[in-house]
């Protein structure tokens, strides 16, 4: 790329964006730097007498329960940080969620499982329907963590090319379903696990009880409902508006797919039977849930959940005896990717031994180092403003300035998915954009009756629209090195203006989605309703 062709493009919006982004300290510093904020900014609240009435606890005497702000720098929150900093972060719940299903997903993907079911799902596609196919695959590889990127991206434009049409619209199509609909899925994975330790962390520090229990299929519906809508979008956005605009593809001299790997490879006899006995292991494993659910015993049932008086105010649902079961899927997503992974490398011969499969446990833990470091910071920062009380006071206060603006819930919905996009350009980790917002947003939609899982749908649209677009995500120079492969002259303002009209549209349809199923008051998920009722209402 020539001199002046890198400076232009790093002019104008995204330009802009670029640069500020980079400006930015890692996100582990990030929470350093607001910790050291919220130090001082506890000390004037308490100074000034903070304070908001709590919806939900009234005191001994009837009156209700008033919330001061509390200063960190006080004797009882100095001995807290202190005393308590191995419980701070070993008690944050993303952490065990996060690094349980990573156990697991870690020898589906070393074993070569995820790489192989992505290839063999997308190589042999009927050429009519090869864009909405590669959307969808791409949108269930998330599943697969970097195996989505890594695997099927390169393979969506060799596959593209070999049916004569263009390379790039393949990885516009795969990266806009990968990365784009990275929230979008058919069921729960690390993703859930990731965002729903946050959401729980948040609910358990504002202490409002809403009656609400974190559930890792809390978003199933909607995530389902994303998928569907999406594929659509990116076959259309792909074949009606990106391809057109490409043009006919020429090959530039010195490319050739066969020279770019093995993405292409047809599946080998020994990976196919892997894929076999791995699909054997997958039903063993949803039998055996279904066996502790419905089975004798009913180990994962509570029987108790509605009796007594719960029963009796009617303070239960039709599957409220399921809570165990819900809470158990963190450790079934382990179980499964376990089995499945570990059937696949015996049959493709990858697993030989069981030191073979611990090695890839332990390479998955290696993995996890930097998250473990930013999760040390992050727990210690959503801790920190639950002792000062004002994230609970932020919450009451920023509720009521909703309610006296009149704005119906699905507009209030609506404008934080689109704030959670205008953040995705600046802050590219999902957890780290999540631990931040949740301690305030959470408890400020349970007082507007939006529950939690309604919290976090919102944050994941934006979360996921935006990522197409900002160079600071982790994955679009690796992008960029693939589209060159096909294109050489490839820069960085040609791939985000060709990912600039599946932004639109999957922020536009996500944000509409998110509106109509408030308006309409659907469970998100089994046993996740959007809306609760107000805490503390009636």
């Amino acid at each position: 790329m020539s001199e002046a062709a890198a400076q232009a493009e790093t002019k104008g919006f995204l330009g802009w964006v670029e640069k500020t982004g980079n400006k930015l300290p890692d996100p582990v510093f990030i929470f350093f730097y607001l910790i050291i904020l919220l130090v001082g900014i506890s000390v004037v609240a308490e100074l000034v007498h903070v304070s908001a009435q709590h919806p939900t606890q009234i005191n001994a005497d009837g009156t209700p329960k008033v919330e001061e702000a509390v200063s960190l720098l006080a004797p009882q929150n100095i001995q807290r940080l202190w005393v308590d900093m191995p419980k701070t972060f070993t008690h944050f719940h993303p952490l065990g969620y996060v690094l349980v299903v990573m156990l697991g997903a870690g020898v589906a993907e070393r074993s070569g499982l995820f790489a192989s079911a992505i290839r063999g799902a997308v190589r042999n596609a009927p050429k009519l329907l090869l864009t909405p196919l590669v959307a969808l695959i791409a949108m269930l590889s998330n599943h697969a963590a970097d195996a989505g990127y890594v695997v099927m991206i390169p393979l969506a434009a060799i596959i593209f090319a070999s049916a004569g049409r263009h390379p790039l619209a393949g990885i516009a199509a795969a990266f806009a379903g990968v990365s784009g609909g990275f929230s979008a899925n058919i069921a729960p994975g690390q993703l859930d696990a990731l965002l729903y330790g946050i959401t729980e962390t948040a609910y358990d520090a504002s202490s409002i009880d809403a009656g609400w229990t974190m559930n890792i299929a809390g978003n199933t519906y909607f995530i389902m409902a994303l998928l569907f809508i999406y594929m659509p979008i990116i076959w259309f956005v792909t074949d009606r508006i990106i391809e057109p605009r490409l043009g006919k593809w020429v090959p530039d001299e010195g490319t050739d797919a066969q020279s770019y790997g093995d993405e292409n490879k047809p599946l080998t006899a020994e990976q196919k039977k892997g894929l076999g006995w791995a699909g054997i292991a997958v039903l063993g494993v949803c039998a055996l849930w279904a066996l502790m659910t419905f089975g004798p015993g009913t180990p994962l049932i509570d029987e108790t959940a509605c009796a007594g008086e719960a029963a009796a105010t009617g303070a239960c649902s039709p599957i409220s005896n399921y809570g165990p079961f819900f809470r158990s899927l963190v450790g079934g997503f382990l179980v499964l990717f376990l089995a499945a992974g570990w059937a696949y490398g015996a049959a493709a011969n990858t697993i030989n031994n069981h030191k073979d499969l611990v090695n890839m446990m332990s390479e998955a833990m290696k993995d996890m180092g930097y998250y473990l470091v930013l999760a040390f910071a992050a727990a210690h920062f959503v801790a920190m403003f639950g002792w000062s009380n004002l994230g609970l006071i932020t919450a009451v206060h920023g509720a009521d300035a909703i309610q006296s603006s009149g704005l119906p819930l699905p507009i209030v919905l609506g404008m934080i998915v689109l704030f959670s996009a205008l953040l995705n350009l600046f802050v590219g980790s999902a957890s780290a954009k999540w631990a931040l917002m949740a301690p305030v947003l959470v408890p400020m939609l349970m007082l507007l009756g939006i529950s939690p899982d309604g919290a976090t749908a919102a944050y994941r649209v934006g979360d996921g629209a935006t990522n197409i677009i900002t160079p600071l995500m982790v994955y679009f120079p690796l992008i960029l090195v693939f589209a060159q492969r096909w294109k050489k002259d490839f820069g960085l303002g040609s791939l985000t203006a060709m990912m600039i009209p599946y932004s639109i549209w999957l922020l536009i349809s996500g944000v509409i989605l998110m509106m109509i199923w408030i308006f309409l008051g659907l469970d998100l998920g089994p046993g996740a309703p959007a809306q609760i009722p107000i805490p503390g209402a009636g």
